[in-house]
């Protein structure tokens, strides 16, 4: 009995088997220097889905970042990408992912309900598409995101917006974020956006020390100056030191996903969008990182 169970189990067993080496080789080779480099949809916030998904694969990136309630296009008219989009919706976006070799990383600002049920169908929708990670700045949650991230095996970044003159806003503080996170699941960290940290008078490398390693997502930018009004530029021109983000992500290990978010000349950005994703492959690749 046992043996011939054996013998109908084997072949499957190597087929799931071949199946998750394959799996490992196609997330390998999506990777640059260990991470999945790709858009923040809201580069391209001027334009519907199906036109970030056509432009992020323009820019030369096989990763986008989604964000709440962009319009999908034309054909579904008042229809924004979330977990309320509708199957038909949901299969036209994945039908225009294929088509341009795109992948769905993370999606986010988002909110994060406390209730358990309504955090689910997020997770839930958020696992249907194969994101992996959620960014938020939903705090009250964050012992809900504890259960959701067990429950799907996906990862929660709390996203920093620039220092504001309302004194209870602490996001743009990487040591309060540290402070929120350390004690919960370490699938919960940091959504590193390092334009904001630089728009708040924080230096990112610094900002990234003080998070200890808890960075699950990155929104990179490069500004051309240290104040709130501070405009996105080509990485490697401005004075976030791109270069040293990218040498602090390697060296904590970081696998997580980079989105290039550009923030200026918005109508026809995709030059420099293509220029920021260029200096980040050759930087990791010139510095062997693997």
């Amino acid at each position: 009995m046992h043996r011939g169970y054996t013998c109908f189990l084997a072949p499957l067993l190597a087929l799931a088997l071949s199946s998750t080496f394959v799996n490992a080789q196609i997330d390998t080779a999506r990777r640059t220097g260990g991470m999945l480099v790709g858009v923040q949809a809201w580069t391209f916030s001027r334009f519907n889905v199906m036109e970030a998904i056509e432009k992020t694969a323009a820019a030369g990136a096989k990763d986008i970042e989604l964000f709440p309630g962009q319009q999908l296009g034309p054909e579904f008219p008042g229809v924004g990408v979330g977990p309320d989009m509708g199957q038909a919706a949901k299969d036209a976006l994945q039908r225009q992912l294929k088509k341009f070799g795109v992948n769905v990383t993370a999606y986010g600002v988002t909110g994060i309900d406390k209730d358990e049920s309504k955090a689910r169908k997020l997770f839930a929708w958020a696992k249907s598409l194969g994101i992996g990670i959620l960014n938020t700045e939903s705090t009250d949650a964050i012992d809900t995101m504890d259960k959701m991230v067990e429950e799907f095996n996906i990862r929660v970044g709390f996203h920093d917006h620039p220092k504001q003159a309302n004194p209870s806003y602490r996001m743009w503080d990487p040591n309060y974020v540290f402070e929120l996170v350390k004690n919960h699941d370490k699938r919960i960290g940091s959504c590193a956006d390092t334009g904001h940290w630089v728009r708040s008078g924080v230096k990112p490398i610094d900002a990234l020390r003080a998070l200890h390693g808890r960075v699950v997502a990155c929104h990179l930018k490069d500004l051309n100056e240290f104040s709130p009004e501070g405009h996105d530029v080509p990485f490697g021109t401005g004075v976030s030191d791109v270069k040293a983000i990218l040498d602090e992500l390697h060296r904590e290990g970081f696998r997580g996903s980079v989105s290039v978010e550009y923030e200026y000349n918005m109508d026809a950005s995709l030059v420099e969008v293509a220029q920021c994703i260029g200096f980040v492959r050759g930087y990791c690749l010139g510095h062997g990182y693997n």
